[in-house]
C-alpha cells in the first residue's frame, strides 16, 4: 500500500495557520496527507495567539524554518511545500535544502539577491520597519493596514472581515532580516538558486499584490535562471496579498494542484 505524498502548508507574517483549512480539505479530497503548523509560538487558534502575542517575539527566518524542518524530519517521506509570504520563502529555503520534494512559493517574501523595492511595498512595511525596537518585539497589523497590505484587490467589507477572522500578532524579525539582506554577506534569507538537484519549484505572484509586488516575486523567479531544475511561474494579475484565503482561493489552489500534476506529484 502507497504512502499518501505529505503536503505542508507555511503561513506567512501576520496570518494564522487555520487559515489554510479550506486548501487542507481540497489537499485531502485529492489523496494528499497535508498538514498546516503554525510558527513558533503560534497557538492552535487565532484567539488564544492573540492573547499571547510575546510568545512569537524575537522569532526569526531562520527560528522558523528550523521548526519545520523539525516536523519534516517526522514525515515518512520528503513532503510537498506551499508557502504563502514569508511562507514562501521559508518553502524555498525548504526545497533548496533538500527538505522538501517540491514547493510553491505564492507571493513569497523577498530573497537575498532579489533588487527591486517598490514604493508599495516600502509603504507596507514602513510603519514596523520604522521603529527598530520592534525588531525583537511582536507586532499586529491594523485594520488600514491590513486593507492596504492585504485587502487592497477585494471589497473593504471583505478586508475588513478577514482581518477580524485571522490576523494575528506576528515576530518583527523576519522583516527586519529581509530588508537587511542584501546588504550582509550571509543571511537568513538566502537561498541557493543555483542548485540543479532540486525538485520542482512554482512562485506565483498576484498583480495587486502590495505588500510583494509582482515585481519582487519575478525579480525572484530570474534568479533561478542559471538553475537547471523546474522552476515555473505564474501570475494572477488581479488578486492582492489576500490571494489565498479570500473569496477566489480556489482559483489560486486549483491552479497549485494542476501544476504539481503536471509534476507528477
Amino acid at each position: 500500500m502507497s504512502v499518501p505524498t505529505p503536503l505542508v502548508f507555511i503561513h506567512g507574517l501576520w496570518i494564522h495557520a487555520a487559515a489554510w483549512q479550506p486548501w487542507i480539505e481540497l489537499y485531502r479530497s485529492e489523496g494528499y496527507d497535508t498538514l498546516a503548523p503554525g510558527w513558533p509560538g503560534d497557538a492552535p487558534d487565532v484567539a488564544t495567539t492573540r492573547s499571547n502575542a510575546a510568545a512569537v517575539a524575537n522569532k526569526g527566518i531562520d527560528d522558523i524554518t528550523a521548526s519545520y524542518v523539525k516536523i519534516i524530519s517526522d514525515l515518512p517521506v520528503k513532503p510537498l511545500v506551499i508557502g504563502h509570504s514569508f511562507g514562501g520563502l521559508i518553502a524555498q529555503k525548504l526545497l533548496a535544502d533538500g527538505h522538501a520534494a517540491a514547493a510553491v512559493g505564492i507571493d513569497p517574501g523577498q530573497i537575498k539577491g532579489v533588487r527591486p523595492l517598490p514604493f508599495a511595498q516600502l509603504r507596507a512595511g514602513f510603519p514596523f520597519l520604522s521603529k527598530p525596537g520592534n525588531k525583537k518585539k511582536a507586532v499586529s497589523l491594523t485594520k488600514k493596514q491590513f486593507r492596504y497590505s492585504f485587502g487592497n484587490a477585494i471589497t473593504e467589507a471583505e478586508s475588513d472581515e478577514l482581518f477580524a477572522k485571522w490576523t494575528i500578532p506576528g515576530p518583527g524579525k523576519p522583516l527586519f532580516e529581509a530588508v537587511a539582506a542584501n546588504f550582509k554577506k550571509t543571511s537568513p534569507a538566502s537561498v541557493d538558486t543555483r542548485r540543479s538537484d532540486r525538485g520542482p519549484l512554482l512562485i506565483i505572484a498576484g498583480g495587486k499584490d502590495h505588500t510583494v509586488p509582482e515585481v519582487v516575486a519575478k525579480a525572484a523567479y530570474k534568479l533561478y535562471a542559471k538553475s537547471g531544475a523546474t522552476t515555473d511561474y505564474l501570475a494572477f494579475p488581479d488578486r492582492g496579498h489576500s490571494l489565498v484565503f479570500d473569496h477566489g482561493w480556489s482559483e489560486v489552489a486549483d491552479a497549485t494542484l494542476a501544476w504539481l500534476h503536471s509534476q507528477g506529484l
